[in-house]
């Protein structure tokens, strides 16, 4: 039996920001090691269907794009296909050339072929070359007339390791407009809901999917294929843990496919999820890169890690990203051409065996941040893992725009992080956790905003409470950190009321060129600069006049925290641009905080290890099938 591990696809909206990652008509060179396009005979009208497209006479189209290459080496690695079929299937005289890449980035031809008519040209290949990185293409040159592109598919008759079908899990906190539109691009693809089982929209907001004027025609199209679950807000470990729930029920499932709201997919990346996740060698997590939005090219989030030391989230190659298709694609980007392994990956999409879920439990009682890269290290250390596959991804609003470590967030960000350190760090009193958790405190004084401190701090009071906590506070918490922000006066954003804001010195601008003056203070500078601002917020009270008006203003890129220390207040710019937030000086709240932080930070050391052995040994009750399922019953 042949099994299709991956279609050839051309993007669903006629969007020509879209184009760069399905195909490549263009003609590139390379100036001072960069990517410059030459000339663009890229045009939409070409695109003829989902799987079709004119190339004009005497012109070359590659394929060899994020959507459209294959990701050889993640196959190679992961599972245990070792031979592939290549199916090109063109009309008119045209040239097709198959070609692969290195780790490094180095392109090798593998093949070519001169057809005519309506052709179907087959290139078997073996996969045994790729395990540092690698992918394999196509390019497609149209001869003395135009050519078509009928369509494409890489396939094997090797039989997969499990063939169950995926449920999804869409969790919503009043977005019902994008949902509707995720199920109406999934309601459109048949080659998807041939691999999916069920479509679970837990709705926990006010504004119902439901309720939506397009829900009638959804609900026809998909059947009893799409059931709409309603619950209180829970954040997205209660959303996604109730269709983890939901999806061990089902025994036609093997996979549960979590889907964040905010998103636009690609029908073909959940299907090819899937796929992937039937021929992995081991019950793994397959999970989705992130592209922006709101600037589509962009690919924000490739593979993500956790650095076991200060237990902390990155990306690999971190400096490289954004990385923007429409200025460099793929074949330009060695980087691109590794293979990188993932410590985990976001739950903006992510599928998930449903026989880890059955042995590690579900999401922590977490609300929102950690739930994520905390159940994909506990998958880890039982021997399960993540992958984050090339050609599977989607778009989600980027954090561009967004400052949620200085929001109600910041309470999920300190708790959930310690937490998860507290259940699955390796190093010894968590490492440098525990000192760069006080160095955020400090920078967070240091730059006047008391509201985020407070919320640390109510964190790490919660987490030395012990771990019965997050039962208790998971329907609370999130709304009693909002509240908590009418107490602190630089959580109000101020809006365009006609009437500008103004500072008595006026804008701060600083450099983008110099960069010495850009640059934040490092080693000796960076300590005396801490220490010098610590006392002098100590001893010294704002000035009246500083208080009563802000003293200078700051766009938000310039207001860095070496930089708003040296003023009593400041007007900053809201990260979304929607208005400004005042900073001001407050002598009493500063050295209240200060003094608790280190007597906060203080205790955690002290009982670090007591901690991890509560925290551990809760683990199974905190992530339980049975406790979760307590929790939807209760709260209905």
């Amino acid at each position: 039996m042949t099994y299709v591990l991956q279609n050839a696809v051309l993007p669903l909206d006629r969007d020509p920001d879209l184009l760069p990652l399905y195909v490549d008509p263009e003609t590139w060179s390379v100036v001072d090691d960069e990517p410059v396009r030459v000339s663009s005979v890229a045009q939409l009208g070409n695109i003829l269907g989902r799987t079709r497209a004119r190339i004009v006479a005497g012109r070359r189209v590659s394929f060899g794009t994020y959507f459209n290459a294959f990701p050889a080496s993640y196959w190679q690695h992961w599972t245990s296909v070792r031979e592939v079929t290549l199916s090109v299937h063109t009309s008119g005289p045209a040239t097709v050339l198959v070609y692969r890449s290195t780790g490094s980035g180095t392109k090798q031809r593998i093949a070519t072929r001169e057809v005519d008519g309506e052709t179907t040209s087959t290139f078997p290949i073996t996969l045994d070359q790729y395990s540092d990185g690698g992918w394999i293409w196509f390019d497609v040159a149209a001869d003395e007339s135009n050519a078509i592109f009928e369509g494409a598919e890489w396939a094997t008759e090797q039989e997969p390791m499990r063939a169950g079908k995926a449920s999804i899990g869409i969790t919503t906190f009043n977005k019902p407009e994008y949902c509707i539109e995720t199920l109406s691009a999934l309601a459109g693809d048949p080659g998807v809901l041939d691999v999916i089982d069920r479509i679970f929209v837990v709705d926990q907001g006010t504004q119902r999917v439901d309720a939506e004027p397009e829900y009638p025609t959804m609900a026809a199209a998909l059947g009893e294929t799409l059931q709409v679950i309603t619950q209180p807000n829970l954040g997205g470990s209660g959303g996604f843990s109730r269709a983890m729930s939901e999806t061990l029920a089902r025994p036609e499932s093997d996979f549960v496919q979590l889907l964040d709201d905010d998103v636009r997919i690609e029908p073909e990346s959940i299907r090819r999820s899937i796929v992937f996740g039937r021929f992995a060698s081991v019950p793994t997590i397959v999970g989705a890169h992130m592209f922006d939005l709101l600037d589509r090219p962009k690919l924000h989030a490739w593979a993500e890690v956790v650095d076991d030391a200060p237990f902390m989230w990155r990306a690999l190659y971190q400096e490289k990203l954004p990385h923007d298709f429409s200025r460099a694609n793929l074949r330009q980007s060695p980087q691109l051409h590794m293979r990188l392994d993932a410590d985990y990956n976001g739950w903006w999409m992510c599928l998930i065996p449903v026989e880890i879920i059955r042995e590690i439990g579900l999401s922590l009682p977490a609300f929102i941040k950690w739930d994520d890269a905390e159940f994909c290290v506990r998958a880890r250390d039982a021997g399960y893992p993540t992958v984050s596959v090339p050609g599977v991804a989607l778009w989600h609003v980027s954090w561009v725009g967004k400052d949620d470590s200085i929001d109600w967030q910041a309470y999920f960000h300190a708790r959930n992080r310690i937490v998860a350190a507290l259940l699955h760090s390796r190093t010894p009193d968590g490492g440098t956790l525990i000192r760069h958790s006080r160095r955020l405190d400090l920078k967070h004084l240091m730059m006047m905003q008391y509201y985020a401190v407070a919320l640390r701090h109510r964190a790490l009071r919660d987490i030395l409470s012990g771990p019965d906590h997050m039962w208790r506070n998971l329907a609370t918490a999130m709304p009693d950190a909002r509240s908590l922000a009418a107490d602190y006066p630089e959580t109000v954003t101020h809006k365009d009321s006609g009437v500008p804001l103004r500072a008595r010195h006026g804008r701060q601008v600083f450099s983008r060129v110099n960069r010495r003056q850009f640059n934040n203070p490092t080693g000796v500078r960076l300590r005396w600069f801490t220490l010098s601002t610590l006392i002098a917020h100590w001893l010294h009270a704002p000035r009246p006049e500083n208080v009563a008006q802000p003293e200078v203003e700051f766009g938000k890129e310039d207001a860095q925290w070496w930089r708003i220390p040296n003023y009593d207040s400041a007007l900053v710019s809201a990260a979304s641009g929607a208005g400004k937030n005042i900073y001001t000086r407050d002598r009493a709240a500063f050295r209240r905080m200060l003094v608790d932080s280190v007597v906060l930070h203080r205790q955690l050391r002290r009982r670090w290890t007591v901690l991890s052995r509560s925290y551990r040994t809760a683990q199974p009750e905190l992530t339980s099938p049975r406790r979760w399922a307590e929790t939807f019953e209760n709260i209905r």
